[in-house]
């Protein structure tokens, strides 16, 4: 019925070890996941604050998203939607969600610059922005130098 050098093969399988042909992640590549870790929350965060600025939530009576600019509303919307995508992406380390994440800090730096009067973010933040968005760049420098050739 069945074939006895089948089952000598069956009984002597070695055990199944995960790691076994994988070799840890170089540590600029982890520095930098553990960096998009940290932004896909913080886009987690600025994403929710800004769909409960669109659903009225814990706003005061006249500062509601109806009585706000046209073009304050379309910020909103816009960066409601990205950040939440970018967080996704980011957090997978996705590449999509480095490149979407930077459409999202640049276009709020942009926003600020040429449009303060949409959002007031202020000299500190567009700062603060940019030396992440620097932070960024120099870890996925570091981490493309580590991959071989």
């Amino acid at each position: 019925m069945s074939d006895p050098a089948a089952q000598d093969d069956v009984r002597n399988l070695e055990p199944v070890h995960t790691d076994h042909g994988h070799e840890l992640a170089a540590p600029w590549t982890l520095r930098l996941v553990f960096f998009l870790r940290m932004m896909a929350a913080l886009s987690l965060i600025k994403g929710l604050y800004h769909w409960t600025r669109v659903c009225g939530i814990m706003v005061a009576p006249g500062d509601t998203f109806e009585l706000h600019s046209i073009a304050w509303q379309a910020a909103t919307v816009f960066f409601a939607v990205i950040d939440l995508v970018a967080a996704v992406g980011l957090w997978l380390a996705a590449a999509w969600g480095a490149v979407i994440w930077l459409t999202s800090i640049v276009s709020m730096i942009a926003l600020d610059v040429f449009f303060p009067q949409v959002f007031h973010g202020g000299l500190e933040l567009d700062l603060v922005e940019f030396a992440v968005l620097g932070l960024y760049l120099w870890l996925a420098l570091k981490a493309a130098q580590e991959q071989p050739a």
